[in-house]
């Protein structure tokens, strides 16, 4: 029996954390796994701190609650260590994947995790280089596969592609800056 992988989502409301899990859901689904993938908020508003999570497994998935002992963890936002404890769950054998321009050696400082696999990738830099926006769920979800395997990442772009396609059918360029910031933050990922 594969084991269940239960990702946690940290992010403020318009930075696509949402998206992202539905995303990543979506593409593991068409991998053939069995995919749960749903956010957890209230009546937030823009820039409040909301979670998303999924569980991907290569058997029926029989939870229907939220992700409390997750082996991943990926912060879209590194301000909200400031009030969220992101790691509340997390086993130090666990992955640790914050969206920041700083090492994984400078961001171990700020929080009391000590688990190895602790990473980093600049997904903000890279969305406004790419897409113009500071939106970096598309790109945590490149950096993701790469510190996860969790899947054949060119069967993720595939799959990304064809949803930004039928959600951007006017704006080819959207789609293209998605693809390219999914790869370059796949590539640039940094770790301890």
């Amino acid at each position: 029996m594969e084991k269940m992988l239960e990702i946690r989502w940290h992010g403020r409301g318009g930075q696509g954390a949402k998206t992202a899990a539905l995303l990543l859901g979506e593409a593991a689904m068409q991998a053939g796994k069995y995919v749960q993938a749903f956010p957890e908020y209230g009546p937030e508003r823009m820039g409040a701190p909301v979670q998303s999570f999924d569980r991907i497994s290569g058997e029926p998935i029989t939870l229907h609650c939220s992700v409390t002992n997750p082996e991943v963890v990926v912060v879209l936002d590194p301000s909200l260590m400031e009030v969220v404890d992101v790691t509340a769950g997390l086993a130090e054998d666990g992955v640790l994947l914050i969206n920041t321009p700083k090492s994984p050696a400078e961001m171990r400082k700020q929080l009391s995790w000590q688990g190895d696999k602790f990473y980093t990738v600049d997904a903000s830099a890279i969305a406004l280089e790419t897409i113009k926006r500071n939106v970096p769920n598309t790109c945590m979800m490149g950096a993701l596969l790469r510190v996860t395997q969790l899947m054949d990442f060119e069967n993720l772009l595939e799959d990304t592609r064809h949803k930004l396609e039928k959600k951007f059918k006017n704006r080819p360029e959207i789609v293209e800056g998605n693809m390219i910031a999914i790869r370059r933050a796949y590539e640039e990922v940094k770790l301890q």
